[in-house]
């Protein structure tokens, strides 16, 4: 079926075609990625739109002696194809299968771990500053989307390589996207370089009239150098770059392998950081992805056809409930304003956007001044919801500190995507937000169980007179996503849902349900559990605690989250503190590793976070010879 790409185990086999027979590859990498992301899931558009550009690199280098960085990593998936990887591809992220991203234990042309934006720069840039010291060869390449150059990191890279003038190359990949449309001046600013190419030929013209213009005495010469100033600024398209010590090359096709190549090897005679500007179109040769790149960013396997007799009707994501109701406070509340980082869709932002487009700030791949942003709106007046993933949430810690709990403004931050995120796997999973946000003076955290008491954290949090974090998972919500009446919960109040005498589970946010079932299993078989959901990570509820020290022997916490530091240390703190025997606590949680890919489901099961597992670990708390077989309900015929 796949004429050429049959023949391709390696970068080596690119090298024996022509640019014709690489058209054609690229033509079937495209089908072939569609066939394959539609079984497995993951990141379509943005692979789609960066096909012409791998096979070029991969072509015109010797990888991995020379080196490609590639910012983000969900665009890298015709690397993994070309350098051996293809036969593996129907194992993307699956368990024990293929990362979504480059990782470096998987393959040698992998030169470095990503899955977060904007750090290529400052990675390729270390590791030529590393061949210089070490005295070898090679060249190196950053791949950075446009969207991840609005984050200050890339600029805070390109300042110091500027200075440095060490040799190496950024490619500068232009779709006008990151997930959703890019903001802000920096887009602006490539859209007017790419408007007319005229320029760039005019650019080409006068740089070599002036390189010929002889330098006949000092006042002559100075004279030149303020010409050639005047019409750099006048003339030349990416001066901004070429200010920041670039040379810039561009704009450059991104589907033409013959004409990036050619540039590769002008970018390779200059003995400088170099920047290629190269235009390419996400969802490229998939008419529905190059129509809505947006929705076709990350994409679910195709479902498999169902009995019609066992229809399931779908419930709403907590990411939709929390769009919903923040909308909803925002109607009541004129001073309500959301803030995301580059993630509208994500964080179910879209329609409060389109509703309230005066409060509604997207500020770009730049978490840190997301956070420092909804610092400012706080300070001025405004009653701010800045919503991000946990996982990058982590880029933010700073500004959490310095300038929001420090100040102790009241501000809301709904942390997204905590917990297991699933495929993505370890530089996505959310699981140390409550380690690292506990810590900090004057913040509130809060974790709802299901999509009803969400809305009541959100409520209850906008008219709370500090900072406070919201923190939901991924995924449909448990119990009900129909809108409610808000009710204020009382700060800092656990919830006892169970009453039992044997022990007691202390459980919080997505272990609730789990728990629950665990308990009620446990229940019809002569054991005698007590289940609390504690609500409130910071401040727990301490008289509840001392109530439930005083009265079992065996505690038993579950957080979705790493064990250090998170909700069961502090449990552990708080019976330290007051004289309790901290024995008696039995943690469940995420252990000192980095959690791979997998479902959600595959995930929570390996680290005992389902209700078989906190049954496990309830009878191993026991010290019982029963086995979880023996409790679980047996499957009716």
């Amino acid at each position: 079926m796949y004429k050429f790409l049959s023949n391709i185990d390696g970068p080596e086999d690119l090298k024996k075609m022509n640019y014709t027979e690489l058209e054609h590859l690229a033509d079937e990498i495209r089908a072939f990625l569609i066939e394959s992301i539609s079984k497995t899931g993951g990141h379509l558009a943005s692979n789609l739109g960066t096909v012409e550009l791998t096979i070029a690199l991969h072509y015109y280098l010797n990888s991995p002696i020379d080196k490609i960085i590639w910012d983000v990593g969900h665009q890298a998936y015709t690397h993994k194809i070309l350098t051996g990887r293809r036969e593996e591809f129907d194992t993307l992220r699956q368990q024990n299968g293929l990362r979504g991203y480059p990782k470096y234990e998987e393959n040698e042309h992998d030169i470095i771990d990503v899955g977060h934006s904007s750090t290529s720069i400052s990675s390729a840039l270390g590791l030529a500053l590393a061949r210089d010291r070490r005295g070898e060869k090679g060249d190196i390449y950053a791949v950075i989307g446009d969207g991840a150059m609005t984050a200050g990191m890339a600029f805070e890279a390109m300042n110091h390589a500027g200075d440095m003038g060490t040799n190496f190359n950024v490619i500068l990949n232009d779709n006008k996207m990151s997930i959703a449309d890019n903001v802000g001046a920096l887009s602006q600013y490539l859209s007017t370089i790419t408007a007319d190419p005229a320029l760039n030929r005019l650019k080409e013209d006068i740089e070599f009239i002036l390189k010929r213009i002889p330098k006949f005495g000092s006042r002559l010469t100075q004279t030149a150098e303020r010409i050639k100033n005047g019409l750099k600024y006048l003339i030349i398209s990416g001066v901004l770059f070429e200010e920041l010590g670039f040379k810039y090359i561009g704009p450059i096709d991104g589907h033409n392998v013959k004409e990036l190549t050619e540039h590769f090897r002008k970018a390779e005679q200059i003995k400088k950081p170099v920047l290629l500007h190269v235009i390419t179109k996400k969802g490229k040769g998939f008419q529905p992805a190059e129509n809505n790149p947006s929705q076709y960013h990350g994409v679910s396997p195709a479902k498999r056809k169902k009995d019609k007799n066992k229809s399931k009707q779908t419930k709403l994501t907590y990411s939709k409930v929390f769009g919903r109701t923040l909308q909803k406070l925002a109607d009541n509340d004129k001073k309500i304003t959301a803030i995301t980082a580059a993630m509208p869709s994500g964080t179910g932002l879209n329609n409060f956007a389109k509703k309230y487009p005066a409060r509604y700030f997207d500020v770009g791949i730049a978490e840190q001044h997301a956070v420092t942003l909804t610092a400012g709106l706080a300070r001025g007046g405004m009653n701010p919801v800045c919503a991000i993933y946990s996982t990058f949430l982590q880029r933010a810690y700073d500004q959490v500190i310095h300038d929001v709990c420090l100040q102790n403004l009241p501000l809301t931050i709904a942390v997204d995507r905590a917990g297991i995120v699933g495929h993505d796997g370890e530089t996505h999973q959310g699981l140390f937000d409550f380690s690292f946000l506990r810590p900090i003076p004057n913040i509130v955290i809060m974790s709802p169980r299901d999509g009803a008491q969400l809305q009541d954290m959100l409520y209850t949090a906008v008219n709370y007179p500090g900072p406070t974090v919201v923190r939901y998972p991924r995924g449909e919500v448990s119990g009900s996503d129909e809108e409610k009446d808000f009710e204020k919960m009382e700060i800092g109040k656990a919830e006892q849902l169970i009453e039992g005498e044997e022990f007691v589970i202390l459980a919080v946010g997505s272990c609730v349900y789990p728990a629950k079932k665990a308990a009620e299993i446990m229940k019809e078989n002569g054991y005698s559990p007590a289940l609390i959901d504690a609500r409130f990570v910071k401040p727990l509820d301490e008289d509840m605690l001392s109530d439930l020290f005083r009265k079992y022997e065996i505690i038993i916490t579950a957080e979705e989250q790493v064990l250090s530091g998170g909700f069961g240390s502090a449990v552990l703190e708080f019976a330290e503190q007051n004289g309790f025997n901290p024995a008696k606590i039995y943690r469940i949680g995420i252990p000192d590793e980095f959690v791979p890919h997998g479902s959600m489901e595959e995930m929570r099961s390996v680290y005992n976070l389902d209700a078989r597992g906190i049954i496990k670990h309830c009878l191993k708390a026991l010290d019982s010879d029963q086995e979880v077989s023996e409790l679980w309900p047996k499957k009716k015929d």
